[in-house]
């Protein structure tokens, strides 16, 4: 989803001392919160804007590969924040989207080829990937292509290329988000239940990400991004097995994750995703969907981090 203008019109308004206004006034001075959109130019002529947290360690950094629509903004700075206390936290933009130059590609074999040109111009021979969403799907074929490249991948609501039933979100999911002008209701909707905890995890996630940033916010995802990257969750979605048999290529250590409730990507898909790594294990977060790893933040980024650790 992009990163509206105004944040506050995103959340209900809540008195200064509730949970959410304590929680936003609390990652107002986060990290991620404050760190600047830096940019880089890579060998296939595209300006890539990012976001670099933390200092370097012996462990490769944490590159981020954002969900459908999103741009920098997007990431919940409570997760970034947890996971950056291990290691270097890398966010971007690939080619098109948000302040990165170029046109969208239409296919996510295209978008991992992008996001290794971005990696190469960031000089990094080794990284551990965090994919959500469309990004996860990005993640595999990165670790396909460029297996030298990739040393362990957590892949969040997640799908294998290829798998029956997801050639396209059901009409009432690419409603609520693929509109042109995308909706707190819709973002809600999709990212977090409807129970009480799930819609309070949403109001508290959507503070933290649409009202923590003051300045320096990325450049809105566009309507020709948004078109192609649905045209790469449709082709990615054609029901192929012999696309299923390439995720058995992938030989690093995987860790797959969803809430329990995602419906823009079931988790029965995430649970044929692990089943066909040849070294995965799996999580299903409770009263969760699309948004899990933001409701869990903190939960989610203990497991990662343990994940990586290992």
């Amino acid at each position: 989803m992009t990163s509206p203008r105004a944040p506050v019109e995103w959340v209900l308004a809540a008195p200064d001392r509730s949970a959410v206004g304590i929680a936003g006034r609390i990652m107002s001075m986060s990290s991620y919160t404050a760190t600047k959109t830096q940019t880089v130019s890579a060998a296939n002529a595209i300006d890539y804007a990012y976001r670099s947290v933390g200092t370097e360690t012996d462990a490769p950094p944490l590159v981020l590969l954002q969900h459908f629509r999103g741009n920098l903004d997007n990431w919940d700075p409570a997760l970034v924040d947890i996971l950056v206390q291990t290691r270097r936290v890398i966010t971007f933009d690939n080619t098109g989207v948000g302040a990165s130059t170029g046109q969208t590609p239409h296919t996510i074999a295209e978008m991992a080829h992008d996001a290794v040109e971005f990696l190469g111009a960031l000089g990094l021979a080794r990284v551990d990937l965090l994919g959500f969403s469309i990004g996860s799907f990005v993640a595999q074929e990165i670790a396909l292509v460029r297996p030298d490249l990739v040393d362990r991948i957590v892949l969040a609501s997640a799908a294998p290329q290829g798998a029956s039933g997801i050639h396209g979100w059901a009409p009432d999911v690419i409603q609520a988000v693929g509109q042109p002008e995308p909706s707190p209701e819709g973002y809600l909707q999709v990212f977090f239940t409807s129970s009480p905890a799930g819609l309070e995890a949403g109001q508290a996630a959507a503070q933290r990400i649409f009202g923590g940033r003051t300045e320096g916010h990325d450049q809105p995802t566009t309507w020709a991004t948004r078109l192609a990257q649905y045209d790469a969750v449709r082709h990615w979605g054609i029901p192929n097995h012999a696309s299923l048999e390439r995720v058995s290529a992938i030989t690093q250590p995987v860790f797959v994750a969803n809430g329990d409730s995602d419906r823009m990507i079931p988790p029965r898909y995430s649970h044929l995703l692990a089943g066909l790594l040849p070294d995965a294990s799996i999580k299903i977060y409770p009263d969760a969907a699309h948004g899990f790893l933001f409701q869990h933040h903190e939960g989610f980024a203990a497991d990662v981090n343990e994940f990586l650790r290992r």
